[in-house]
C-alpha cells in the first residue's frame, strides 16, 4: 500500500511541511548518529520516530493524529504507544497500551474530572510539545510535553520491552494514565482489560483489529515502575473510579491512572506478548533491565552492530543520513514474535516454541520480495533463516503460505504471488539449508492449487483459469476472504503469477525437478496470453490489457479499454505493469517491436530527456508523485512496488548509461527531513531499494541471485557479511549531485562487460571497481552479451 511524496531538497521539504524540519548532521564516522529517525514522518512516510531494537517485537513512539502513529506537523502527543509497523499503509497499525505522563488532581470536579467519561479520551487529555530539543536516533526518542508544566519524555527499547522516563518539571505530584481502551487514530480497540497488580505494576490486554480489517488478537502487557505510586484508580466508559484496581470490558474507554509523590523522575518498563498474560511477564524478566540508561546502552549498541555492516565513504552529510536511516528502516522488521522462552502463537491458534531460532511475523511480502528480503538475506544470512523458517512454520501450521500475515492470522491483503518469489530468493541465497525440498514442495503446492473454502487463506484464488487458460480472470465481483483477491486484479495477478512461477522453475531445476521445471518455465511465460499487440496509446502499440472468463477481452461499458485505467490492474496501470516481465526480457521486447522501440517506450515513461535536462525538477512535474495516486497513469510510480525494478529494464535491455540517469533523478525523492521517503516505506521496502540503488546493485529479476548495476553514489562502500567476508564497492568520483555513469567495472580486479554480479561473487568476498564518467554516450554493458539471461525466455 502506497501514499504520496512531496520529498526533494531541503528547502522544498520546508515549504511543504510549512515547518522547520528534523535534520541530523551526519558529519562524523558512526553510522548510528548519521540516522534521523524523523525521515518518514510526513507526507504518508508511514514510518515511527521512537525507540526499537533491530526486528524488535516492543516499539515506544508517540501518537499523534495519524493512522500510522506520529506525524511531524500534528501539534499533539496523545500517548506513547508500544506496538507499531513502519511505514505500512492501512489503517491499523498499533498504538497499543499508550501512556501518558501528567499532573493535575484526579476526582469527582477535579482538574481531571472522574465524572465524565470524556475527562480519560486521549484526544482530550492530549499533550502539546515542541520539536525543539526533539531526538530521533536508533533505539531512542526525547521529546519536551509543553503541556502539564513541562515533562521531557524519552523512550528507549530491548527486543521484548520498552522504557519511557519521565521529567516532570512543575513540582508537586505527578501522573502517568495507562490507555488499554485506545490506540492510534484508526485503530479499532474492540476489547480491553487493566488491573493494578501492585504499587508499581499494571497489567492487562488490549484486543485490537489486525492490518487492513483483518480479524481481531489479543496482546498481553505487564507495566512496571521503578518507584511506587501512592494512590490510582482506572476508568471504564462511565467514567473514572479512584482507588478501583481493575477496569475490563469490550470496545471503549478504558485504563488507569498512577499517581506518584512528588513528581521528579518516573521511568516505566513495558513488554508485550502475543502468547498469554505470564508471556510479558517472562519478557520483562528475560530483559534484565536495571535502569533507562543501560537498556538505551545496550540496544544503541545493537544498532551499532547492525549498521557497522555497511561503511559509505564519500557523499554529503545528508547523503549519509539518508543512507543509514534507509538501512535503519530496512532492519526494523519483520518483527521478533516469539517471547524470551521460545512461546508463540502460532497460525493453527495454538501455543509452540521456537527452541534455538527466532519465529518472525508481521510479514508484508507483497512489498519485501522486491528489495528488502534480498537486502537481509544478503547482510543477514542467519537471521534470513529464521524469517525463511518462520515462512515455513506458518505453512505447516496454517496449511498454507502467507501473502500477508499479520499477528498470527493471514490477512490476504494484496494480490499475486508474493511467497513464491520471496522464498525462492531466499533459497537462492543460501537461507534454507535442509529445508530445500521442504519448501519447494510448499511453494509447488501454492503455485498449483487453491486453499479449501474453509481455509483463511485465499492463496492463489485465480489458479483455476491461471492453470487452465494461462491467465487470471478479471472479475471485480470476485469473492474474497479478506481485503484482495487476485480476479480483482486478474492482469496483474496473471503477471505476477508468471514472475513467481518463473523463480520456482529455477529451484525445481536446481532441486533436479526436470519436468515441474520445464512446466514452471513455460508458465513464466503466461504473460503472453494478455498482450493485446492491437491496443495503442502515446503512439506505442501493443500493452497488457486484462481477459474475462472464457478469454475475451476485456471492455469496459461506456468507452474504450485505456492501458491508463485502473482496469485489471492492482495499485498502478497496464503502464507501469509492462515491465513486470524481467523473468524474459527477449520476449517482451520482441512483443514491443524490438530494442530501439523498446528503448523509446522506456524514455517515454520516466520522461527521459526531461530527467538528463533537470532531473529533481523533471521527477516531480513528470513521475507519479501524488498520494496513493495509482490510476489514470502512464509515467514512473517511484512510490509503489510494481514498477521499482523499472529502471534496471534499461541494463537488461541493453542501454545500462540511462539506468544510472533514472536512479540519480529517482534519489531526488529521498531526503534528510521528515517527508523524505517516497511513498509509504512498506516494512523497509522503499529503504531498502535505496540501499541498494546507492550503492550500485539491485535484485532485479526473482530467483536468479543476479544483481543489475548502476552507478553507485558513493565513492567506496564496503559491506561486511556474516561470514566474514567484505564486498568492496569502489567508484572513485562518485557525486551523488550529477548525472553520472558507468564507463567500465572491475570484479575482482578483471575488467567484465557485464551489467550484473551474482550472489555467489558477492558472498566470496569481491571488489567491484566502478569507473564513473559524465558521458551519457558510455558504451559499457551495452553488447548483447552484457545482460544476464533471461530464466524464462524461449
Amino acid at each position: 500500500m502506497k501514499s504520496k511524496v512531496l520529498a526533494g531538497a531541503l528547502t522544498l521539504a520546508v515549504v511543504a511541511t510549512g515547518v522547520s524540519p528534523a535534520v541530523a548532521s551526519a558529519s562524523g564516522g558512526d553510522a548510528l548518529d548519521a540516522v534521523n529517525t524523523f525521515i518518514g514522518t510526513q507526507d504518508e512516510g508511514n514510518t515511527f520516530p521512537g525507540a526499537s531494537a533491530p526486528f524488535g517485537m516492543t516499539q515506544v513512539s508517540p501518537i499523534t493524529s495519524h493512522y500510522a502513529g506520529y506525524r511531524y506537523t500534528d501539534p499533539a502527543i496523545r500517548g506513547f504507544g508500544h506496538f507499531f509497523l513502519s511505514g505500512a499503509g492501512c489503517w491499523e497499525q498499533g498504538g497499543l497500551v499508550s501512556t501518558l505522563p501528567t499532573t493535575g488532581e484526579i476526582g469527582p470536579g477535579k482538574a481531571f474530572d472522574t465524572t465524565k467519561a470524556a475527562t480519560f479520551d486521549q484526544k482530550q487529555y492530549a499533550s502539546p510539545f515542541t520539536h525543539d530539543g526533539e531526538v530521533g536516533k536508533p533505539g531512542y526518542y526525547k521529546v519536551h510535553l509543553t503541556g502539564y508544566g513541562g515533562v521531557d519524555v524519552e523512550t528507549t527499547a530491548a527486543t521484548r520491552a520498552g522504557v519511557e522516563r519521565y521529567t516532570f518539571t512543575k513540582p508537586g505530584d505527578a501522573n502517568v494514565f495507562v490507555n488499554v481502551g485506545q490506540a492510534n487514530d484508526k485503530e479499532p480497540v474492540t476489547g480491553s482489560s487493566i488491573r493494578v497488580v501492585d504499587d508499581r505494576t499494571v497489567e492487562g490486554t488490549v484486543e485490537s483489529q489486525a492490518f487492513c480489517g483483518g480479524k481481531p488478537y489479543t496482546t498481553y502487557f505487564t507495566t512496571k515502575f521503578d518507584k511506587p505510586f501512592k494512590t490510582f484508580g482506572t476508568w471504564s466508559p462511565t467514567g473514572g473510579t479512584p482507588g478501583a484496581r481493575s477496569s475490563g470490558g469490550g470496545a471503549g474507554l478504558r485504563g488507569a491512572w498512577l499517581t506518584f509523590a512528588g513528581g521528579g523522575q518516573v521511568t516505566a518498563t513495558t513488554a508485550i506478548s502475543q502468547v498469554d498474560a505470564a508471556g510479558p511477564r517472562v519478557n520483562l524478566a528475560a530483559e534484565r533491565i536495571r535502569s533507562f540508561d543501560a537498556a538505551k546502552a545496550g540496544v544503541q549498541r545493537a544498532w551499532r552492530h547492525e549498521l557497522s555492516t555497511v561503511d559509505v565513504k564519500g557523499g554529503t552529510p545528508d547523503d549519509r543520513t539518508v543512507f543509514y536511516t534507509s538501512l535503519y528502516h530496512a532492519l526494523l522488521q519483520p518483527l521478533t514474535a516469539n517471547d524470551a522462552d521460545g512461546r508463540y502463537y502460532g497460525f493453527d491458534k495454538k501455543i509452540h516454541r521456537a527452541i534455538g531460532w527466532t519465529y518472525y511475523d508481521f510479514f508484508s511480502l507483497w512489498d519485501t520480495y522486491r528489495s528488502q528480503n534480498q537486502l537481509l538475506a544478503l547482510l543477514r544470512p542467519d537471521r534470513a533463516r529464521d524469517i525463511a523458517k518462520s515462512i515455513l512454520a506458518i505453512h505447516d501450521q496454517g496449511g498454507w503460505l502467507p501473502r500477508w500475515a499479520y499477528a498470527s492470522q493471514e490477512t490476504n491483503t494484496m494480490t499475486g504471488d508474493p511467497v513464491t518469489p520471496f522464498l525462492v530468493d531466499l533459497w537462492r541465497f543460501g537461507a534454507l539449508p535442509g529445508e530445500e525440498v521442504h519448501a519447494y514442495q510448499a511453494l509447488l503446492q501454492n503455485s498449483r492449487e487453491i486453499p479449501p473454502a474453509a481455509s483463511p487463506f485465499q492463496g492463489r484464488s485465480g489458479n483455476v483459469s491461471y492453470q487452465q487458460d494461462g491467465f487470471v480472470q478479471y472479475d471485480p465481483d470476485f469473492p474474497k476472504k479478506g481485503q484482495d483477491t487476485d480476479p480483482n486484479h486478474g492482469a496483474s495477478a496473471t503477471l505476477e503469477y508468471a514472475l513467481g512461477d518463473c523463480s520456482l522453475s529455477i529451484m525445481a531445476a536446481a532441486l533436479g525437478k526436470k519436468d515441474d521445471a520445464a512446466a514452471l518455465a513455460a508458465k513464466g511465460r503466461t504473460y503472453r496470453t494478455l498482450w493485446d499487440e492491437t491496443r495503442t496509446d502515446r503512439g506505442f502499440t501493443g500493452f497488457f490489457r486484462p481477459k474475462v472468463l472464457g478469454g475475451a477481452w476485456f471492455s469496459p461499458a461506456d468507452k474504450p479499454y485505456s492501458p491508463q485505467s485502473q482496469d485489471g490492474f492492482h495499485e498502478g496501470t497496464a503502464w507501469q505493469y509492462q515491465w513486470l516481465v524481467q523473468q524474459d526480457v527477449p520476449g517482451l521486447v520482441r512483443r514491443m517491436g524490438g530494442p530501439a522501440a523498446t528503448g523509446k517506450r522506456l524514455d517515454d515513461f520516466f520522461a527521459y530527456d526531461k530527467l538528463v535536462q533537470d532531473p529533481a525538477k523533471a521527477v516531480r512535474e513528470n513521475w507519479v508523485v501524488g498520494p496513493y495516486d495509482y490510476y489514470d497513469q502512464f509515467r514512473y510510480n517511484p512510490n509503489n512496488e510494481p514498477d521499482l525494478h523499472s529502471p534496471w529494464m534499461y541494463a537488461l535491455a541493453g542501454q545500462p548509461a540511462k539506468t544510472s540517469t533514472v536512479v540519480r533523478a529517482a534519489h531526488t525523492l529521498f531526503t534528510n527531513a521528515p517527508n523524505g521517503v517516497t511513498g509509504n516505506d512498506d516494512l523497509g521496502t522503499m529503504s531498502a531499494w535505496y540501499v541498494f540503488s546507492a550503492l550500485g546493485l539491485y535484485p532485479a529479476v526473482p530467483g536468479t541471485g543476479n544483481f543489475v548495476l548502476n552507478a553507485p553514489r558513493f565513492a567506496e562502500s564496503v559491506l561486511h557479511l556474516e561470514n566474514g567476508r567484505d564486498i568492496t564497492i569502489e567508484a572513485p568520483g562518485a557525486d551523488g549531485a550529477k548525472l553520472q555513469y558507468v564507463s567500465g567495472v572491475d570484479v575482482a580486479s578483471r575488467s567484465s562487460d557485464r551489467v550484473y554480479v551474482n550472489v555467489d561473487q558477492l558472498k566470496r568476498g569481491v571488489t567491484l571497481g566502478f569507473r564513473l564518467t559524465g558521458d551519457a554516450a558510455a558504451t559499457w554493458g551495452t553488447s548483447p552479451a552484457s545482460a544476464p539471461v533471461s530464466p524464462c525466455a524461449e
